[in-house]
């Protein structure tokens, strides 16, 4: 069975779109799936069957900014003028609305990227609303963040936060093609390896892969990035809450593997439950790869099992 559901945003002025999709079986608990940046939840079908057939209900939305959320509102690359936790202030309400839905199950969070970031974010104000969390694809501590958060400040102060300059996407993200061995051509080959995804992920008609983001929105995602770093982060994130921390040891946004682990190291530093798993050889969208993402799958749904 499948719901469509829409709500407000927290910025007041979008609604957002969102899916709950429920396996025709007696639910185990819920998983909400929280996609990245220029992409949408649809992306991950085959992981969200996964899911349902061991058991669980999943819910999923497209952020502001992306997807059928921006084609309904007309906001493609922009967050709207609520700051940094927009994002996760929307899964909240999402996670609200599915609870009314469907009470008295476990609670589950899958993030992906900046899905991971946004339920990192999340768990330092909601994690005891969580029963587990998979963070997939995160980063550590980005050397680029702070110039090109000062840069984008500035900009913004300048009058141009509804501008779209690529210059601070080029800041931010221009290293993460600095082991990409193919020709790049179509400037996500740092996703996966895999020619076939690259193209589907370019050719989406609901991906914001190819829109533009406006400096504000690039300001208020570095800010998100900024607030999930460190210690003083992680010390927010309830201490019982179980965390499953994955990514490919290739995969730039994770420093190649460094950055994930040093995610890891600031929760366990600060006392948490958390397990890492780095799969070798692969890159960001582990949970793309043709010979890996029943794996990827498996053992998500294993941590989950193990939580309720």
């Amino acid at each position: 069975m499948l719901h469509e559901v829409s709500f407000k945003s927290f910025n007041e002025r979008d609604m957002v779109q969102g899916w709950v999709y429920v396996p025709a079986a007696e639910p185990k608990g819920i998983v909400q799936l929280i996609h990245g940046f220029g992409e949408h939840s649809r992306r991950y079908f085959h992981m969200i069957v996964a899911f349902m057939d061991a058991g669980f209900i999943v819910a999923a939305d497209d952020h502001v900014g992306h997807g059928k959320t921006a084609v309904e509102n007309d906001c493609w690359g922009d967050w709207g003028d609520k700051g940094p936790h927009t994002m996760m202030e929307d899964e909240h309400t999402l996670t609200g609305i599915v609870k009314e839905m469907y009470p008295g199950l476990p609670y589950f969070m899958f993030g992906h990227s900046m899905g991971s970031f946004i339920a990192r974010d999340y768990i330092a104000k909601y994690g005891d609303e969580l029963d587990g969390v998979t963070l997939c694809g995160t980063c550590g501590a980005f050397a680029s963040l702070p110039d090109t958060m000062a840069a984008l400040q500035a900009a913004v102060d300048a009058g141009r936060g509804m501008d779209s300059d690529a210059e601070f996407t080029n800041m931010l993200f221009g290293f993460m093609f600095s082991r990409i061995d193919e020709p790049v051509v179509l400037g996500n080959e740092w996703i996966c390896h895999s020619k076939w995804v690259q193209d589907d992920h370019a050719a989406d008609p609901f991906d914001a892969f190819t829109k533009p983001v406006t400096n504000r929105t690039m300001l208020d995602f570095c800010k998100m990035m900024d607030f999930i770093t460190g210690t003083e982060w992680a010390a927010k994130v309830p201490k019982d809450l179980p965390i499953y921390n994955i990514g490919g040891d290739q995969d730039p946004v994770g420093s190649w593997g460094e950055g994930v682990y040093q995610t890891s190291n600031w929760l366990a530093e600060t006392g948490h439950n958390v397990k890492t798993m780095l799969y070798s050889g692969y890159r960001h969208e582990i949970h793309n790869y043709d010979d890996l993402k029943w794996d990827v799958e498996d053992g998500i749904v294993e941590f989950f099992m193990s939580c309720l």
